[in-house]
């Protein structure tokens, strides 16, 4: 009997020391967010500053393809998004917080592990890195529009600049805490994307414009279609936060996550076709094959209105880094806590948090062509996390009637997915063999 009490005490206890670390780590430690945050979250996280290079990659595609391609990625992320969504309390009473955590339940402890993490964290690390790159050289085009008599300053110096308002906002503590900082980030993509299909119209089409694809020969041609290919598919690559993201709203029984989780993923979704679509349409409509990898450049004038889109780039990616940083952080922390037993504590937050702000710093100073590399590496993790990654989840937890519409459907964008990870990598590969030459370290 006295054994028994003490085994029951021991395992309170354990409880208690779990739900407090649970309290303590960034995902789980806020629940009460409203639906509404999920839907500045998503619009955060999904729309990136690589909308403004969309009327270039339409250029590659041509208006069949592209604009297929365009609502095809669109309808596919929905969907995926959707089985995310609903995956989240497949287990009744039970929450999924994390992605690699239903990836656990679907394929296993230890396979899923293994599946689900190197891919997020490629994923998201990558992002970071981007985004820091993003950030220092909008920083720049802001600087060189506003003086361009000025001296030149070189990249490096504005990632600094850039890192260094991470080094505050990374101690945030949760998802819930950044809110007013993902709020302002989606009001920006918004804004710099209505700046650049505004402008363009304001521009006018172009008297010589021509929709014939650049390239001088079929390979060319053929191999910018894949670099365009992913540059569009992976638009949208916004599902390795989102079950983090669910994790902060409020569930009961009789009013699970799933409604409001999903109510601010279509709104989210409505605000991405608002920035995506005009953009990449209006941009190839008007400037044709002539447009630049990024539309502000070939719009040029007017200056102030180009600067004040830059700084509207710079505004977003700030919280968009945030957002992909968070998931990181509570991997980091829970490894930290819960493997090497550290005490939960603002010191250890403080230290762990700003290492890794310095180390995507770094990477980014080093490596300022990082965006090209992602489009490579990427590819073998946004589309799987993305595109097929939920599906393949979704046929092992649900275990559909073959030959349903749930397996069909299901069946479709593994197979599109599948075609992603090998077509779109052979595309960004030969644009770093083209580009080489002009690469520079600590550029």
């Amino acid at each position: 009997m006295a054994f028994d009490d003490k085994h029951r005490e021991q395992k309170e206890a354990e409880i208690a020391k779990q739900k407090a670390i649970d309290d303590w780590l960034p995902i789980t430690s806020s629940r009460n967010a409203k639906w509404w945050y999920s839907t500045f979250h998503n619009v955060t996280a999904m729309v990136g500053a690589g909308v403004l290079s969309l009327p270039y990659a339409m250029s590659h595609l041509g208006w069949g393809p592209g604009v297929v391609i365009l609502i095809l990625s669109w309808v596919i992320t929905l969907f995926t998004l959707w089985q995310m969504v609903e995956m989240h309390e497949s287990v009744p009473g039970k929450r999924f917080d994390r992605y690699h955590e239903l990836g656990q339940h679907a394929f296993g402890e230890k396979l899923g592990l293994w599946i689900v993490v190197p891919q997020q964290l490629i994923v998201e690390v990558g992002v970071d890195i981007v985004y820091m790159v993003t950030g220092g050289k909008s920083l720049q085009k802001f600087h060189d529009t506003v003086c361009p008599n000025c001296n030149q300053i070189k990249l490096s110096y504005f990632i600094m600049i850039f890192a260094s308002s991470h080094f505050v906002l990374s101690h945030l503590p949760n998802f819930n805490s950044i809110s007013a900082v993902s709020l302002a980030a989606a009001v920006m993509s918004l804004s710099y994307s209505t700046i650049a299909w505004a402008a363009s119209i304001a521009k006018g089409v172009q008297p010589d414009v021509d929709y014939s694809y650049s390239a001088s020969t079929s390979s060319g041609t053929f191999f910018n279609f894949l670099t365009a290919l992913g540059d569009v598919a992976f638009a949208y690559a916004g599902h390795n936060v989102v079950l983090e993201i669910q994790a902060t709203i409020p569930s009961t029984p009789e009013k699970p996550s799933k409604i409001p989780m999903w109510r601010g993923v279509v709104v989210a979704y409505i605000i991405l076709a608002l920035c995506y679509f005009p953009v990449a349409l209006i941009g190839y409509w008007f400037f044709g094959n002539s447009v630049d990898d990024n539309i502000l450049i070939t719009l040029e004038k007017p200056a102030w209105l180009i600067a004040v889109a830059n700084m509207f780039v710079v505004i977003h990616v700030i919280g968009s880094y945030q957002i992909y940083a968070m998931p990181v952080f509570d991997m980091l922390e829970s490894a930290l806590v819960k493997k090497l037993n550290f005490t939960p504590c603002f010191r250890l937050r403080l230290i762990s948090r700003s290492l890794y702000v310095a180390f995507t710093m770094f990477v980014a100073i080093c490596i300022p062509f990082f965006g090209s590399l992602l489009g490579f590496f990427g590819g073998f993790a946004f589309a799987p996390t993305t595109y097929f990654l939920p599906c393949t989840m979704w046929l092992a937890i649900y275990k559909p009637k073959r030959f349903s519409f749930s397996w069909i459907a299901n069946w479709i964008c593994i197979i599109l997915g599948s075609l992603l990870v090998i077509l779109a990598p052979i595309g960004a590969l030969r644009s770093i063999i083209l580009s080489a030459k002009t690469l520079k370290f600590f550029s």
